[in-house]
């Protein structure tokens, strides 16, 4: 008959059948645990006759070698250590369960959470991008150099491949004549004429629509070019030339270089091309716009140097070049020369059915590394230094006036006095058209984007000079003075702003009392630089100093 103590206790509250249920469990999960935990009995040492009084205190006693190991219990006494193995004690927790399965648990949930997240976003991107159309993502331009060099390119990348896009489709405000180059994802807008300084310029791209259909949209991007600057050059007879660089107001002058003799010089949108006069003969430096990073270019010779020009697109610098030592016999005189700016190469001097040509006149083709030049036989030619195609003849002429940016074409005055527009790529030619009102022949003519700049001079009934002018003519023929002096004075040189938004018209006061110097290329003591605004015809500023980088060649004498 059983006692009360060896009654099982009863739960205070019933349990249901699944609380009984896991309550068994964990009971047996339990025993399981407390079986495993037991050692396996070591074998124990017999002890020596010496012994068998009793252990020594500090000895742990020992058992005889064939007794029988003393039986497991699970009732163990809770002060006594059991060995439990590493694997097991990192699985064991409070109750004998494991928590390894909630967190492998918890770690996927956590997962399948971000990685369902991450598709409703791309879903949902996805969504938008058919619903709105294309979106630009990046836009590339460099404004400063649009306002220097034709060429220059605006690139619109997008979110998405494109359907082909028209030219008629692309707008730029305000209006700059472009080409179109667009593939995949990018859009790129070639200016074939250099932008306006100062300007706020607007692209759009109408009715533009992913290469997998859906909803048109129009890109839209605005960027803001930087104002001007430009270099003049000022001869000092008691002090050293100096060029400088001022932006269009003079207020902001800084000098950037000085020599004791400058003859003339060149600029590229990041270089300096300045010929000195040393020693009775020429050196050609190469500088930074800064003055920095000074450099010397071989010549073909101890001679001089004049009639300098640079190709921005194609890296070369050209100049007529003479020996010093220079006679009937020997010596080469006014030979076209051409080399890289890099001064990795030899001077190249320019030949004709194999003989060096003496050159008349000549000038680099804008935008190219083609030279166009007339020989001192009238014969006017074309060579490009980019190709081995050798010279091209393009007939008889006394003078080339100009060539146009971004046309190939060049205003040349043939054999019989007429003034005509030759086409460089095709040899092809018409008459230059007579201004509105027609204000007769001009000794000069300088093209540049919409119109040209012609010098022209009035004459009384016996030819004696009254004044002279400079006048615009626009694309449609056009005329409005712009520039007028009396019979004192004389223009010396008129060149136009890269985009043709400004003049540079270089004046010499009152001629009787402004004596030329004896440089090379000799020029009055005193000169000023008048900048004009083309668009509106207001004069902006008079600058003491000549030969304005927006001009190819130097003044003419």
């Amino acid at each position: 008959m059983s006692t009360d103590d060896e009654r099982p206790e009863v739960p205070a509250v019933p349990r249901t059948r699944a609380e009984l249920r896991a309550a068994r469990e964990a009971e047996a999960r339990a025993v399981g645990a407390r079986t495993a935990e037991v050692p396996e009995p070591e074998a124990t040492a017999p002890r020596s006759s010496s012994e068998d009084g009793g252990a020594d205190r500090d000895e742990t006693r020992q058992e005889p070698q064939n007794a029988a190991p003393e039986p497991t219990s699970t009732d163990a006494p809770m002060h006594e250590e059991r060995f439990v193995p590493p694997a097991s004690r990192s699985r064991i927790g409070e109750g004998g369960t494991s928590p390894k399965a909630p967190r492998d648990r918890r770690f996927l949930i956590a997962i399948g959470a971000v990685l369902g997240i991450l598709v409703l976003v791309g879903a949902g991107l996805g969504v938008v991008s058919l619903t709105q159309g294309p979106r630009i993502t990046e836009v590339q331009v460099d404004p400063a150099h649009a306002i220097e060099s034709s060429g220059s390119r605006v690139i619109l990348t997008t979110n998405q491949s494109l359907a082909a896009v028209d030219e008629s489709q692309v707008t730029v405000e305000p209006a700059v004549p472009f080409t179109l180059d667009a593939a995949g994802r990018g859009v790129g807008i070639r200016f074939t004429v250099p932008l306006d300084d100062d300007t706020e310029y607007t692209v759009k791209i109408a009715d533009a629509t992913g290469a997998g259909g859906g909803p048109s949209t129009t890109l839209e991007t605005s960027f803001t070019t930087p104002p001007s600057s430009i270099f003049l050059l000022r001869r000092d007879a008691s002090k050293k030339d100096t060029i400088f660089r001022t932006d269009l107001t003079g207020e902001k002058a800084v000098p950037v270089f000085s020599a004791d003799k400058i003859n003339d010089f060149r600029a590229t949108s990041t270089q300096l091309v300045v010929s000195v006069e040393d020693d009775d003969s020429s050196r050609l430096l190469v500088m930074d716009r800064d003055g920095s990073d000074e450099r010397e270019l071989p010549l073909p010779g101890d001679g001089y140097v004049g009639a300098i020009q640079v190709s921005e697109r194609g890296g070369y610098v050209g100049y007529s070049y003479s020996d010093k030592k220079l006679s009937d016999t020997e010596g080469r005189a006014s030979v076209l020369v051409t080399q890289s700016l890099s001064g990795d190469d030899e001077p190249v001097v320019t030949e004709v059915g194999g003989k060096e040509a003496n050159i008349f006149v000549w000038q680099f083709v804008p935008d190219s590394a083609a030279v166009l030049f007339i020989d001192f036989d009238g014969a006017l030619s074309l060579v490009d230094r980019s190709t081995d195609a050798g010279v091209q003849s393009l007939g008889l002429a006394t003078t080339i006036q100009g060539i146009s940016r971004g046309t190939y074409t060049a205003i040349v005055e043939r054999l019989d006095g007429t003034v005509v527009e030759l086409n460089l790529a095709d040899g092809s030619e018409q008459p230059l058209a007579a201004s509105d009102p027609d204000y007769g022949t001009a000794m000069t003519i300088t093209p540049y984007p919409g119109g040209t700049l012609r010098h022209v001079v009035a004459r009384d009934a016996g030819g004696v000079p009254q004044g002279q002018a400079i006048v615009t003519v626009d694309d449609d023929g056009a005329a409005t003075p712009l520039v007028e002096v009396g019979p004192s004075d004389s223009i010396l040189q008129a060149c136009a702003s890269p985009s043709g938004q400004y003049a540079a018209v270089v004046i010499a006061p009152d001629m009787t009392d402004n004596p030329y110097d004896q440089m090379l290329l000799p020029l009055p003591t005193n000169m000023e630089t008048h900048l004009i605004d083309l668009r509106t015809g207001d004069e902006i500023v008079a600058l003491t100093g000549f030969d304005a980088s927006w001009c190819q060649t130097a003044p003419q004498f």
